[in-house]
């Protein structure tokens, strides 16, 4: 009698005996008019339920492969042409396998700790808003539903000094779904973004047939002067933690671009407000938006950092003129985002849960980030590291001076079981400057960030 070995990560059991008897159909190992096991005998032998086993048996004899006789049981029947033998995908590259592969300790900058997720509280909501009746399994508003639209208008306007109502936020399945319907709106010109800076915001833009200007960074985040010398119609700024460097944009520099944006019609910012939930020293920068008073900015957000990666809930905020544009072109889009999840996402702000959620997850990561700084400062030999920007976000870049360059620390913590990226990684244009490291610490313990210093330290400073 058949035997398998279920797995515990590979689906539904019944979907795991049903392959296990197609292969034994097609290899003939059970020829054609054999008798198979009764329903019964076999949940005995597997130790399964009846029901895995009738579901499985169900399948099979939906699509041909055995033959239901009343009170005689299942037969086998013939298959008159063979389907051939599934071939092993083909390997990724290398570098695709190494970011596949686990590791002791990852320190790249896409993951948070899941763990702090409010199960209970969500489930409960979710529960509630379940229980409301049929209404939600109908087709929402284009834009997202005006439940959730307003109380993110009202979480902005509290907690970020944005100033607009529910009618300008247009919700979607992640900024750079709502970046790609928002990029043909900008005009002919080109679109700056910043240098070093996220790869996939340039990478959206230019597959929606933007062109794009690299405009470096430096200490007071997007340079103006080469803004302006650029020609640029548009520029996408990270005003409240820069990515990678993790520059603040200061009052002043923020001024000077809204003043740039002002002075030419169809310019543009487009604010990316990353990691903002996340500063530990001192008062939040309001946005930039909430300065603009020529409705020159697009404010975007995202709740994947705060909550979870997987919750694939963004909005962008625009400005009147657009606005009316992006209507008249998007007015048959129908919403990316689950009805369901909007509705308890709008009560989980409106009852206060997002920002004690936000209390509770700031001091965990606030005493994550002062560990892995405390560790370096203390593993690494006096001088060869500085911590950089260590106020907001969660990630901290920090340079390290040990006589070897990005690439060669970067190999070196490859090798001691350590995942990180180096500056270098997201420059179009390289500089020089000190080697210096992309380090996420949130999540990781203080326990395992500790571990993970001490780690890079042997690495870096052995001969």
């Amino acid at each position: 009698m058949l035997t398998i070995s279920f797995s515990p990560h590979g689906g539904p059991l019944y979907a795991q005996l049903y392959a296990a008897l197609v292969e034994e159909l097609r290899q003939g190992r059970v020829r054609a008019g054999e008798r198979l096991p009764s329903k019964r005998a076999l949940a005995a032998h597997l130790r399964v339920s009846l029901n895995t086993v009738d579901a499985a048996y169900q399948m099979l004899v939906s699509e041909g492969y055995l033959e239901a006789r009343p009170r005689s049981g299942y037969f086998a029947c013939p298959i008159e042409c063979a389907l051939p033998a599934p071939t092993p995908a083909p390997a990724l590259p290398e570098k695709a396998q190494e970011n596949a592969s686990p590791v002791r300790f990852d320190l790249t900058t896409r993951s948070v700790d899941t763990a702090f997720f409010p199960f209970k509280t969500w489930a409960k909501l979710s529960r509630e808003v379940l229980s409301g009746g049929a209404a939600l399994l109908n087709h929402g508003e284009e834009g997202g539903d005006a439940c959730l639209r307003r109380a993110v208008a009202r979480y902005l306007h509290e907690f970020r000094g944005v100033r607009c109502d529910a009618s300008q936020i247009f919700l979607g399945a992640g900024t750079e779904y709502l970046l790609g319907l928002l990029a043909p709106l900008l005009g002919d010109g080109a679109v700056a973004v910043e240098d070093p800076g996220y790869p996939k915001t340039a990478a959206v833009l230019r597959n929606c047939g933007a062109r794009i200007e690299h405009i470096p960074v430096d200490d007071r985040g997007l340079s103006v002067a080469a803004l302006r010398e650029s020609g640029c119609c548009a520029a996408y700024v990270t005003p409240s933690h820069q990515f990678p460097t993790g520059v603040t944009m200061p009052i002043g520099r923020r001024a000077e671009l809204l003043r740039w944006a002002s002075e030419a019609e169809g310019r543009y910012i487009l604010e990316d407000d990353y990691d903002s939930e996340f500063r530990f020293d001192g008062r939040p920068i309001p946005a930039m938006q909430g300065l603009d008073e020529q409705g020159r900015v697009v404010y975007f957000s995202t709740f994947s950092r705060a909550l979870a990666p997987s919750m694939r809930i963004a909005y962008m905020v625009l400005p009147p003129a657009l606005l009316r544009r992006f209507r008249a072109r998007y007015g048959a889009y129908a919403s990316t985002v689950s009805r369901f999840e909007q509705h308890t996402l709008a009560r989980f702000l409106d009852e206060g849960h997002f920002a004690r959620h936000l209390n509770r997850v700031r001091n965990v990561y606030r005493g994550r980030k002062d560990a892995l700084a405390a560790a370096l400062l203390r593993e690494f030999p006096a001088e060869s590291v500085e911590i950089c920007c260590p106020n907001t976000g969660l990630h901290l870049p920090v340079r390290v001076s040990v006589g070897r360059d990005e690439d060669e620390l970067v190999r070196r913590a490859a090798a001691a079981d350590v995942r990180l990226t180096a500056l270098s990684r997201y420059e179009h244009t390289p500089r020089r400057h000190t080697p210096t490291l992309i380090l996420g610490y949130s999540a990781l313990t203080a326990d395992e960030l500790r571990d993970a210093a001490r780690t890079l330290a042997r690495a870096f400073c052995r001969a």
